[in-house]
């Protein structure tokens, strides 16, 4: 799968890291780039709220597809 290139392994690592110690849910579209509050941290292909696609994925689900 194509990943936005504004989407770091950095950038969703600190995602992670507020989901983890606060109440946060950040996930990121991966056709645009945009972050998304309260995703569940396993979503997958949530529709983007800024460019309309189906490509919001939790934090959590993106860290393991970048490191996989």
């Amino acid at each position: 799968m194509k990943i936005h290139p504004s989407i770091t392994p950095e950038r969703v690592e600190e995602a992670v890291e507020r989901e983890q110690r606060s109440l946060d849910n950040p996930g990121f579209c991966v056709h645009c780039g945009a972050e998304a509050e309260g995703v569940e941290p396993d979503a997958r292909k949530y529709e983007c709220e800024s460019c309309g696609e189906p490509g919001v994925y939790g934090a959590s689900e993106l860290l393991i597809m970048i490191v996989l």
